[in-house]
């Protein structure tokens, strides 16, 4: 896909900007006066537009706005955390000496008092690009964008089901913390996506594009959805999925395995994503969400994958959908080597716990979803860098093997070691070339194993920077967004089998 240029549109000026800094400091100052050492105050503002169109009639239409503050503390060496949508003066003195005595209560359970890594204070205003603001443009072009795309969708009488979406956010946030920190930032992201659903031949089959689960996505605004070029595809992607109603299931067996980059996607957030989150991999998430193979004493010296592969997080890259100008510890935005020529270099980390791996910064992977959510350790923006190879010249190097593409269904073990991920569709790869099409792949295997039999990588043409917009963590859960850019790949003597 390619994507326009994008520009950056000025920061709207208007009472919110005005009115927040008495909001925060009476947050503050309440805090610092009921015992906290260490305080901030996040005011967020969200903005939500999802259209989505089913069958010929509107499914869905939800349009929010929604704010409110979370403050977090630290007192008697504990966090507090307690968040409002009461704006004014008490209702911020209340939150704040509620977050103070959450603190000295959950104090009393801890081994060792919280401690900060030092940062920088900072003072910025910063913003996502875009040219299109998707909010203005009207409710009736993007219905009709839909119904034209639905109407494609369903020009053969074996779809039972289609349904498209565009859906489009921004969220305003101010930051202000007890160190003098007081970061305003703007982040707008758009995009949209479709599925069908054939039926016949005693079967039911499911395609997606431009990827399952809602479609594509980018911090951009609403000049992605031309550029996604759905009606261009939707043809294609309706008669595939009804060729899947009477293609061969997929041959299980050992074999040479391409996989395309919205598959690769899941594959990087899953197996390399979840495992480097520090939180989890001290344990501190084993309850809920799992914990991870990659201990810390593999740091810097274990073997993770072949050495073409680097997977690198990137917090700056334009259209990430984790990419921030500072996170929710008010941490810059970085780039650095998860995994480096196969072998691990880093986790994601925040402030609390960059010592526990003697880090003296945080690599600014905090990040809370909305005002009313303690902030938590996430994956930023994580791709595997591209190769040098051609997708036509690397089908043509595959003797024997089969190529998958969009994700269907995904199991991974709570330590994210043994895993299992389904597939839309699969061709055959024989001689060098595509044949024939398979319905319900699947494919296993054991993560440091699968990246160390990664042989090649498609070029820089080939890749994307594609989105996951439902990751799930924490207690109480929170939902968070990334992107994970990746190109087609080849994987050797991988184990492939039936979807079930």
């Amino acid at each position: 896909m390619t994507l326009p240029m994008l520009d950056v549109k000025p920061l709207p000026v208007g009472n919110w900007a005005s009115r927040t800094k008495p909001i925060v400091d009476a947050a503050l100052n309440a805090a610092q006066l009921a015992g906290a050492s260490y305080a901030d105050v996040r005011v967020v503002r969200t903005r939500r537009e999802n259209l989505v169109v089913k069958n010929g009639a509107v499914g869905e239409l939800d349009r929010s706005n929604d704010v409110g503050v979370g403050i977090r503390v630290i007192a008697g060496g504990g966090w507090g955390f307690a968040s409002t949508y009461d704006l004014t003066d008490k209702g911020m003195v209340d939150c704040a000496k509620l977050a103070v005595r959450i603190a000295r209560a959950s104090s009393r359970a801890l081994d060792e008092a919280i401690s900060l890594a030092p940062e920088k204070v900072y003072r910025d205003r910063w913003q996502t690009p875009y040219q299109i603001d998707p909010f203005s443009v009207p409710l009736e072009e993007k219905l009709a964008y839909l119904m034209e795309l639905d109407r494609l969708l369903r020009g053969r009488p074996e779809i039972a089901v289609a349904e498209s979406n565009i859906s489009c956010q921004r969220e305003r946030q101010w930051l202000a913390s007890t160190e003098g920190t007081f970061i305003d930032q703007e982040i707008t992201r758009c995009g949209g996506g479709f599925e069908v659903l054939a039926v016949g031949n005693g079967d039911a089959q499911t395609r997606s594009y431009p990827a399952s689960f809602r479609g594509h996505h980018k911090t951009m605004g609403y000049e992605i959805i031309a550029a996604l070029k759905m009606h261009e595809n939707a043809e294609r992607i309706r008669d595939e999925a009804i060729a899947l109603l009477t293609a061969e299931p997929c041959p299980g067996g050992k074999t040479d395995l391409i996989l395309t980059g919205s598959q690769l996607c899941l594959q990087i957030h899953e197996s390399v994503g979840h495992a480097n989150e520090l939180d989890r991999v001290l344990g501190l998430e084993s309850n809920y969400a799992g914990a991870s193979f990659v201990t810390p004493d593999k740091q810097g010296k274990f073997r993770y994958g072949s050495d073409i592969v680097n997977l690198v997080a990137d917090s700056t890259v334009p259209g990430g959908l984790a990419t921030i100008g500072y996170d929710d510890d008010g941490v810059p935005a970085q780039r650095f080597h998860v995994v480096q020529d196969g072998i691990h270099q880093a986790y994601f980390t925040n402030r609390e716990l960059a010592h526990a791996i003697g880090e003296e910064r945080s690599r600014g992977c905090n990040r809370a979803e909305g005002w009313n959510n303690i902030p938590i350790i996430r994956i930023p923006n994580l791709s595997l860098m591209p190769g040098t190879w051609e997708l036509e010249a690397l089908i043509a190097d595959t003797k024997h093997g089969i190529l998958m593409d969009t994700n269907r269904s995904w199991s991974i073990d709570q330590m994210r070691l043994n895993f299992q991920f389904g597939c839309e569709a699969a061709w055959e790869i024989k001689d060098g070339k595509l044949g024939r099409m398979y319905k319900n792949p699947n494919y296993q295997g054991i993560t440091p194993e699968f990246w160390g039999s990664c042989d090649a990588i498609c070029d820089n043409q080939h890749w994307d920077l594609w989105s996951v917009i439902n990751c799930g963590k924490g207690q109480p859960g929170q939902t968070a967004e990334m992107s994970h850019g990746a190109s087609p790949a080849r994987f050797r003597d991988t184990v492939c089998g039936i979807h079930a």
